[in-house]
């Protein structure tokens, strides 16, 4: 999973339980901003494994991360999915998710952009591009509601739905 600073992730401790419940081993990749939003040891903790930021080293002994099934991108920032479909890799996470379009793995993104950035005529070219390229973008209006505290939130299970359906649609190709 990747993910990058849009208020959904405030609250990805409710989507990690639902993931792993589900049979998913889930791991974690975070922008450098949404690394300072969240609580990286919290999502260690829930995961099982560290959340990535930063590359690791080359010579680090650290374990690489398992080759994946299928990538959740959530939330997906107007700034993210802008540089994503450009292919700039300026951050571990943008870099992941370039190197994901070639590894043949069912990604689904879920957008939290704003109406107003949603009209920017980058945002089109961008849910284009990252359309042909196989990524199946959820509609920010269908999966984002408002919590309690006023902030965007996403209904997780339907994340979890367009997930399963993506890797099956694959599996059935």
């Amino acid at each position: 999973m990747v993910t990058s600073a849009a208020p959904p992730v405030l609250r990805l401790e409710e989507l990690i339980p639902q993931l792993s419940a589900d049979g998913w081993a889930v791991y974690v990749i975070a922008t450098p901003t949404a690394a300072s939003w969240i609580d990286l040891d919290d999502l260690a903790a829930a995961t099982g494994c560290v959340t990535r930021v930063q590359p690791r080293p080359p010579h680090q002994r650290e374990k690489s991360l398992p080759r994946a099934e299928a990538l959740l991108v959530a939330p997906l920032t107007f700034n993210s999915m802008n540089k994503w479909a450009a292919g700039i890799s300026d951050t571990f996470a943008l870099g992941v998710l370039n190197e994901m379009l070639g590894a043949e793995v069912p990604i689904v993104a879920a957008p939290c952009v704003k109406p107003a950035l949603r009209r920017h005529p980058a945002y089109a070219d961008s849910v284009a591009r990252l359309t042909k390229a196989g990524v199946k973008l959820l509609d920010p209006d269908t999966i984002t509601t408002r919590a309690e505290d006023g902030l965007a939130t996403f209904d997780w299970s339907y994340l979890i739905s367009a997930l399963c359906s993506a890797v099956k649609s694959d599996a059935d190709r």
